[in-house]
């Protein structure tokens, strides 16, 4: 009996991401068609996603039609900022109590926006380095996104997240000194769970570092459009 319930759990858990992953594909598909660049933006609470995107969007938005989905448990706080940021296509997408978006959830809010107008499309999903990791989105890369605020040991703690991600931002660099993180050490446990992955350091407070990050932005919207 034990057993049989155990083996129940598992298929409804495989049927859930073979619908999710469907969902996904079809998300990808008609953002690919339209050369549009898809970021499923992931990170612990208090680590700075949205202040993140409130510096890419004054930074950007005369250069870059970018669209926002603002995911968040409860509350619209976060598409409000991004609103008031400059954001000209957000739209929230409060859970109501999950852990994370799903790809039933993105393709609810998509046909809200208008894709046609848009070079980047940017998910910012809820804030937890557990369950977003194992839902796909329709997105082209995951981007996690920590803080010198947090452990360096963040990568080995949670390395699903970090294993399925493509770029790491660490932010608030303005802060090292004033705690024990190790710069060095966050990038080895982290390149050590997924050598291929693109870091970058800044701290959204002073702007150090954003430069880089705005240039990369730009030039994957550039490869997406085929330039």
């Amino acid at each position: 009996m034990k057993g049989g319930v155990m083996a129940e759990k598992i298929d409804l858990g495989k049927k859930v991401l073979s619908e999710n992953d469907r969902l996904a594909g079809e998300i990808r598909e008609k953002l690919s068609a339209h050369r549009i660049a898809a970021l499923n933006f992931v990170s612990s609470p208090g680590s700075g996603k949205t202040s993140l995107l409130e510096r890419t969007l004054a930074a950007l938005k005369d250069e870059l039609r970018i669209g926002l989905i603002a995911g968040d448990v409860q509350t619209e706080n976060d598409a409000n900022r991004l609103i008031k940021a400059g954001g000209r296509m957000v739209r929230p997408l409060v859970t109501g109590g999950s852990c994370h978006l799903d790809a039933r959830m993105v393709s609810r809010v998509l046909p809200e926006m208008d894709i046609e107008q848009l070079d980047l499309l940017i998910i910012e999903n809820v804030g937890n380095l557990v369950c977003p990791s194992s839902y796909d989105l329709g997105e082209d890369m995951k981007v996690v996104l920590i803080s010198t605020t947090e452990g360096d040991d963040k990568p080995l703690k949670y390395p699903g997240m970090f294993r399925r991600s493509s770029i790491m931002v660490i932010n608030k660099i303005d802060l090292l000194g004033t705690s024990d993180f190790d710069m060095a050490q966050v990038k080895a446990n982290a390149l050590s769970i997924n050598a291929n992955l693109k870091i970058f350091e800044l701290s959204c407070r002073t702007g150090e570092g954003l430069d880089a990050w705005l240039d990369w932005l730009k030039q994957l919207v550039g490869e997406k459009r085929g330039e």
